[in-house]
């Protein structure tokens, strides 16, 4: 059994954004504009995606 990947990538600065939003890029691995992450699919990921999305780019990992 193989578990989703996705990968995460920062495409837009974090100025401005609310603390819960830093605290979010820097819990994914993130800070940094170009800084990917790789991350199994999961809820929890996709919940924090969704808090950050105008911040990141995300794509399927094969």
């Amino acid at each position: 059994m193989s578990t989703a990947k996705i990968r995460i990538r920062q495409v837009r600065s974090a100025n401005g954004a609310s603390r819960r939003q830093l605290e979010t890029l820097r819990a994914l691995g993130l800070g940094r504009i170009g800084r990917a992450t790789e991350r199994p699919l999961s809820p929890a990921v996709r919940g924090q995606i969704q808090a950050i999305r105008h911040l990141v780019e995300v794509e399927e990992v094969a």
